[in-house]
């Protein structure tokens, strides 16, 4: 055994595994270091990062003027508490007031995107009391504290309700998911019955304070509703008079495309959580944002919420410095072109490869659906098969992982998420090692003569 698999070993046997049974964590790659669109393994060995790393480093890796800025911070005052008024913290704000769609003005600064949903949560039940239930969606992933797990959707919940790990009075209404619609419906021709359905649990439930979503669903399949969805879902919040969170943890920073996911169907929530992309994931801030009529509540209400670590100087002087090299590269018009581009190859692949069941996504957020009949969208996996096998995506991912391509994966999906300064040459790169991964599910699936269905994709 060398030095690198001694220590790896003494990681893994000293430390728990995220999201899985602990006989899984025993050989993860090792990460020696990461530049641009790529990292590196102990031995050299190159990957292209596919999906963003956790779809959080939407600048790539090694932005120097994001690390310079967390050194100087570091070097002239890494910590003070969240009682004072401090530079980064104004740097922060100031830059945010640059991008947050007007009437969105108001923040609370935490570490990570669960806690950003953590807050919101207190925030509305407080400021909507005696109303305090949330209505969620089934294909949704919130976060890994009690609160988000419990507003999650995908099987991780599943394990939190066994731990008795949740919060009362969430609701789960049905997705926006024309590819497999839980109404047996078309569209255009189904009244987009997904959001007049939230309407009848509104109604039906009582009590009801938010409706939480997000924009384009994450981890849950890239998920794009139709163009009448949001529009519709505003209305049917303010009709009840129930707050509308958008969770833009994942689809937030310009991974849509917009600045927001929601600035793709010109609706403003009320609560906006992000997180990831607004340092690049060089440092963990999440961030609440509401409309200063709730802020104004809280004048004379104790908002009673906070932690060691919010509003900390350290982390929150990444978000000024990614907020200009965000706009910078915009202004390039690189990540525009190369939606476009990634857009056209990931059809490509549907055309090569039978086993690919829907594409779907928006700017550089995608998700290939894997199948095993691309008649009967029969899949090869489900969701009360995650945890419990190795699965077909993770099978892709794994041969793609051997050829030098990191690709974030679910039960039935692969996440395709590059970082936005990826180039079409790069994309070539990972659409070619993609290609030969996928020949491990065709070699399985139950052949058609359907040609590729494109149904579902972005709708436009």
């Amino acid at each position: 055994m060398d030095k690198t698999e001694e220590r790896i070993q003494s990681l893994t046997e000293h430390t728990y595994g995220t999201w899985r049974a602990q006989k899984g964590w025993k050989k993860p790659l090792f990460i020696k270091d990461a530049e641009g669109v790529y990292m590196y393994d102990q031995d050299d060995k190159r990957y292209l990062d596919f999906s963003s790393q956790l779809m959080c480093s939407n600048l790539g890796h090694k932005n120097k003027v994001v690390i310079e800025a967390i050194v100087k911070q570091a070097e002239k005052m890494p910590y003070i508490a969240p009682g004072f008024a401090q530079e980064a913290a104004v740097n922060a704000v100031e830059a945010l007031l640059t991008v947050m769609p007007k009437g969105l003005d108001r923040f609370f600064f935490s570490t990570s995107g669960t806690e950003a949903n953590e807050a919101a949560l207190k925030i509305l039940r407080q400021y909507m009391a005696p109303k305090y239930k949330v209505i969620s969606r089934y294909h949704s992933y919130h976060g890994g504290t009690v609160a988000g797990v419990t507003f999650t959707g995908d099987p991780r919940r599943w394990y939190a309700e066994r731990a008795r790990c949740t919060v009362e009075g969430v609701r789960f209404a049905p997705d926006a998911y024309c590819y497999r619609c839980p109404f047996g419906l078309s569209y255009p021709d189904c009244n987009i019955q997904c959001a007049e359905y939230v309407d009848y649990m509104i109604k039906e439930e009582g009590n009801v304070a938010a409706v939480l979503v997000e924009p384009v669903v994450g981890t849950n399949g890239r998920i794009v509703p139709p163009p009448e969805y949001f529009p519709r879902l505003r209305k049917i919040c303010d009709e009840n008079g129930a707050l509308l969170v958008a969770d833009e943890v994942m689809t937030g920073w310009y991974r849509t495309g917009p600045v927001w996911a929601m600035q793709n169907w010109n609706v403003m929530p009320d609560i906006l959580t992000t997180a990831k992309g607004c340092t690049g994931a060089y440092a963990p801030v999440g961030i609440t944002v509401t409309t200063k009529k709730i802020k104004d509540y809280f004048e004379e209400e104790t908002m009673c919420h906070g932690h060691t670590y919010s509003f900390h100087p350290l982390v929150l002087s990444a978000v000024a410095p990614s907020v200009a090299e965000y706009k910078r590269l915009m202004a390039t018009g690189l990540p525009q072109r190369i939606a476009g581009y990634l857009e056209k190859k990931l059809y490509e692949l549907e055309e090569h490869h039978e086993c690919i069941g829907d594409v779907r996504g928006m700017g550089h957020f995608w998700a290939l659906e894997i199948v095993k009949n691309r008649k009967t969208k029969e899949r090869f996996d489900t969701k009360a098969d995650k945890f419990r096998k190795v699965l077909m995506p993770d099978r892709i991912a794994g041969e793609a992982l051997k050829r030098g391509l990191y690709t974030a994966c679910w039960y039935d999906t692969l996440m395709i998420a590059p970082p936005l300064i990826i180039t079409e040459e790069q994309v070539d790169e990972g659409i070619g090692i993609l290609d030969k991964a996928l020949e491990i599910a065709d070699r399985e699936v139950v052949h058609t003569d359907t040609p590729g269905s494109r149904s579902s994709g972005a709708f436009k």
